[in-house]
């Protein structure tokens, strides 16, 4: 790889090293904790539940109606750049921001988090549309699963130093955990805004064809019109994302609701914690091994291992009940994670056309955020019907074989076949 390649392509991982600081401090860590026991106080329980659930909603909704407009605007005006810059800049000063709301001021920290969402997951769609820019064909599978690794291996260091910020506050000069915890949310954002820097000095980004950088409403609507009435085209590309959709949504879930379901049999918090920190440290390497799997013997095969380890995870959930085993299990979903995860935002790219990238990206990241929705649903309606969490977990099996069903018909030529 050529010396100007090569730091195009670090610059442009450099950004999820950047940016999963927030997705694993503030999302999965230190927000739905804080703001339960610190920001509603005197709320009741299932309210503030409630509360983050439509947070969360909301934040999703945004971006799944934004995302494929945002797309076809930054493909059609060579924008990519710009757009992830703004709302990079969007997502750090809201979480930067989250340091100023004090005990019970539960409304101003649910409005910054929506806007600290919306900055995180609308950046992404450019970030992921950059990969196809930055990587050679040959090589796109390592280049996606450096970034990630990064991502785990920055997300993870940063996690681990504010975890002790909050067990250890007088090492910091805090006064108690909760300053450490408002601490925490500023660090995120200076670490996200530093870390972006390389990605906008390192990365260029080229001249559209219309040879002027700008928005372009007339144009942007007519690629996504010429996008709907082509869709037979671009088949292969659907198919994928249903199959995406279906698959990632059982390791979302796994994700999202593995700490309530350690709560729910009975494991203490502290080793929910150390198995959350497991995942991140390990994650970095394994990524990087998955990537090179993909190089050497294509996507598809890292993908099919991946779903079949999470559908050995989702039985093994079932029987454990100790905090040994729940570190078993972390080992093993950090293995596999950020592989999947990689694997497929590489494979997606080569199933679709080089001057979209952006806008099907756009509707990548769409299905993202679709995504652990009816999942979640899935496994609670189950508990709740059987009165046992550990057959609602049994629940997201469904998910991972109707992926593994739709992914066989997925052809990796795809597109590639019409030029």
């Amino acid at each position: 790889m050529q010396t100007n390649q090569r730091r195009a392509t670090y610059s442009w991982a450099m950004y999820d090293w950047a940016n999963s600081a927030f997705a694993t401090t503030v999302m999965a860590g230190f927000f739905p904790l804080f703001f339960k026991q610190y920001w509603s106080q005197g709320v009741e329980v299932t309210h503030s539940t409630y509360y983050l659930g439509v947070s969360n909603s909301v934040a999703s909704l945004i971006i799944v109606i934004l995302a494929p407009i945002l797309g076809a605007m930054a493909d059609t005006g060579g924008l990519r750049k710009r757009m992830l810059a703004s709302f990079a800049c969007l997502g750090v000063l809201a979480t930067g921001s989250l340091y100023l709301v004090e005990a019970g001021m539960w409304p101003f920290a649910i409005l910054l988090y929506v806007i600290a969402v919306v900055g995180f997951s609308g950046a992404n769609i450019f970030y992921d549309a950059l990969l196809v820019i930055v990587s050679p064909r040959d090589s796109r599978h390592r280049i996606s699963a450096l970034g990630f690794a990064l991502g785990y291996l920055g997300g993870g260091l940063l996690f681990l130093l504010n975890v002790l910020m909050t067990l250890k506050p007088a090492l910091f000069g805090l006064a108690d955990a909760a300053e450490g915890v408002r601490w925490s949310f500023v660090t995120v954002a200076i670490w996200w805004a530093v870390f972006s820097i390389p990605l906008f000095t390192g990365v260029e980004e080229p001249t559209p064809q219309s040879g002027r950088r700008g928005i372009d409403l007339s144009s942007t609507f007519s690629a996504l019109k010429q996008t709907a009435s082509n869709l037979r085209q671009y088949r292969v590309a659907w198919l994928f994302l249903l199959a995406y959709w279906l698959y990632i949504d059982g390791v979302d879930t796994i994700v999202r609701m593995a700490v309530d379901y350690g709560l729910s049999i009975g494991l203490p918090s502290e080793s929910l914690i150390i198995a959350l920190l497991m995942v991140q440290f390990i994650g970095f390497p394994a990524a990087l091994v998955f990537g090179r799997l993909g190089e050497r013997y294509g996507p598809r095969r890292g993908i099919w291992i991946a779903i079949w380890v999470y559908v050995g995870v989702t039985v093994y959930a079932y029987f454990m009940d100790s905090a040994v085993e729940m570190y078993i299990l972390a080992a093993v979903i950090g293995l596999v994670q950020g592989g999947i995860q990689a694997l497929s935002r590489s494979m997606f790219s080569q199933l679709i056309p080089a001057d979209k990238n952006a806008e099907f990206f756009g509707f990548y990241n769409v299905v993202g955020k679709a995504a652990a929705v009816f999942g979640p649903f899935l496994m609670g309606w189950v508990t709740l019907v059987s009165g046992n969490p550990r057959t609602g977990i049994l629940s997201i099996l469904v998910l991972f074989f109707a992926g593994m069903i739709v992914f066989h018909k997925v052809s990796e030529t795809g597109l590639d076949q019409h030029g």
